[in-house]
């Protein structure tokens, strides 16, 4: 995350290390979610069809909490379980967007904006692709970017270990 977004910098600043781009912040999130027969899966708050879900206190959105996290972690602020904890029911079932977007105020509170995200998925199926550009711009109008500053990537583990049999699914980001 930078202070000021980068195409507002003046052209004489692109040469030369400004004092206001000389204190980034890095975030990186991690979230990790059972995958559960009859549950709806969520990822990047796009619904996607599949015959399971992530178990989870929320909707589960693996990505929404990944990027929450990678926020926080940036501004030093406490992480996604101490703000919105698993134990208060007023999160059961809550949509992830709720914590994303309190993310994305305490950043722009603390006069930061976003300077790249960088995301990846690890699902063996459902394949991702073709909902990529809809978790984009999700991701895109939460942020009140542009799509340049969104990668999302999508990966498998081969069949191997818990993850490639679909009993899990992670993501991990990294917000600059």
């Amino acid at each position: 995350m930078t202070t000021t977004p980068p195409d507002s910098l003046p052209s004489s600043a692109s040469s030369a290390p400004s004092a206001v781009n000389l204190h980034p912040r890095i975030g990186h999130g991690y979230d990790l979610h059972r995958l559960e027969p009859d549950l709806p899966l969520v990822v990047g708050g796009v619904k996607i069809d599949h015959d399971r879900g992530c178990a989870a206190h929320s909707d589960g959105d693996v990505v929404y909490h990944a990027v929450t996290d990678a926020i926080l972690g940036a501004l030093g602020q406490d992480d996604i379980g101490q703000l919105f904890p698993d134990n208060d029911p007023k999160w059961k079932d809550a949509d992830s967007h709720i914590f994303f977007e309190e993310a994305v105020r305490r950043m722009g509170n603390a006069g930061y904006a976003l300077g790249n995200l960088d995301i990846t998925v690890i699902l063996e199926r459902p394949k991702l692709s073709p909902h990529k550009a809809a978790i984009r711009q999700n991701l895109d109008d939460l942020l009140g970017c542009d799509s340049s500053q969104v990668n999302i990537k999508a990966k498998t583990h081969e069949r191997v270990d818990a993850l490639g049999k679909t009993l899990r699914s992670p993501a991990t980001s990294w917000c600059y």
